[in-house]
């Protein structure tokens, strides 16, 4: 039997910090700080409830972060 992938460790800092700044620049820091992918979501977007490890989502008003969060 193979074994079980053991998923890479995600970045150690948190969503909240790019809550607030302005979409492109939370994008590259998110890239540059290790995340990866890094989507930007209109409000309301469906998306599947799939947890990808590494993965970090925005929720982008006006330009702007709104809300962040992990998966």
């Amino acid at each position: 039997m193979a074994p079980i992938p053991t998923p890479d460790a995600e970045p150690e800092d948190s969503p909240e910090t790019y809550v607030g700044l302005e979409a492109q620049r939370a994008e590259r820091l998110a890239s540059e700080r290790g995340w990866h992918p890094v989507r930007s979501l209109p409000p309301g977007t469906i998306i599947t409830m799939e947890y990808r490890a590494g993965r970090l989502n925005f929720e982008v008003v006006d330009g702007m972060v709104r809300r962040c969060w992990k998966g």
